[in-house]
């Protein structure tokens, strides 16, 4: 099984692996049933999924039906102003077939304009406190791609007590100086205050600019199973992170093979730097 720990200071005990339901946005029914068992097999407790990935919040709620008090549920609201965040809100609900959810998301909050609108009097924020008030929601938290998202996400805790923040974590982009220092005054801030941190694009390989795709996700990822358990192995290796799963049922199973295998022990530095010379590695954010 793989290991859990404490999902912030949010009093849930979470699998350190989180599956990331973007993978099953636009899958069969039965492909969706065959990914639960796949999570059940290897303990996975905690899903976070979006009011924008397809069918997920759909397929889901066949299996909270199912198992249900198993999953720490997660979604996440793309609108920036209250009226259209509550609706969101209260849309995932119906759509998940439960009256509450444990983590309502401010997603990919990054954008500037956004921050300040969705943060304002009137804004998604106020949506979600107003759900969480009603019972509707437990905790809130905020995620976001690119460069910037680190810093933005430290301006996010200064404005609200989010409980958890959601951002990018690879072997490759934390090759980036800039990128790895924003991360790691972010990661002291969550120490600090509690937050639950949570990572996406473990196996991340580069942009597909213009070839020809081999897997649904909108990057790049590593494909060799013995490469994405390095790079499982290099994420996890950090203690009190949480790696949000690939967004494709493929290779869903070589990343949960992998977590559930790791012992702690953090990859050799001649393991990695043989894993960034044998690819053709980008970062996905310059």
């Amino acid at each position: 099984m793989i290991e859990k720990a404490p999902f912030g200071g949010t009093g849930h005990e979470s699998s350190r692996t989180i599956f990331g339901a973007a993978a099953i946005g636009d899958v069969s029914r039965a492909d969706s049933e065959r990914t639960l068992e796949l999570l059940l097999e290897h303990g996975v407790n905690h899903i976070d999924t979006a009011a924008s990935y397809g069918d997920s919040e759909l397929r889901i709620a066949s299996w909270l039906k199912r198992e249900p008090g198993r999953f720490f549920v997660a979604t996440k609201t793309g609108q920036r102003d209250y009226a259209g965040a509550k609706e969101e809100i209260h849309r995932s609900l119906d759509r998940l077939g439960v009256e509450r959810v444990d983590l309502i998301q401010l997603h990919n909050l990054v954008d500037v304009i956004d921050w300040e609108i969705a943060l304002a009097a009137g804004g998604a924020l106020e949506a979600a406190v107003e759900a969480r008030e009603e019972g509707l929601v437990r905790f809130i938290g905020v995620t976001g791609h690119g460069l910037s998202v680190a810093a933005m996400h430290r301006r996010s805790l200064e404005r609200f007590p989010f409980d958890s923040v959601l951002l990018p974590y690879n072997v490759r982009q934390l090759q980036d100086r800039r990128y790895a220092e924003e991360f790691e005054a972010l990661a002291q801030v969550c120490a600090e205050r509690g937050v639950a941190m949570q990572t996406i694009k473990a196996i991340a390989l580069a942009p597909w600019e213009g070839r020809q795709k081999t897997a649904s996700t909108w990057y790049e990822p590593l494909a060799d199973p013995s490469e994405i358990a390095l790079a499982v192995r290099w994420v996890l290796a950090r203690p009190g992170i949480f790696l949000n799963t690939v967004g494709s049922v493929e290779l869903l199973p070589h990343v949960l093979a992998a977590a559930e295998r790791f012992d702690g022990v953090p990859p050799s530095d001649e393991a990695v730097e043989g894993l960034l010379g044998r690819n053709a590695y980008a970062p996905l954010f310059v």
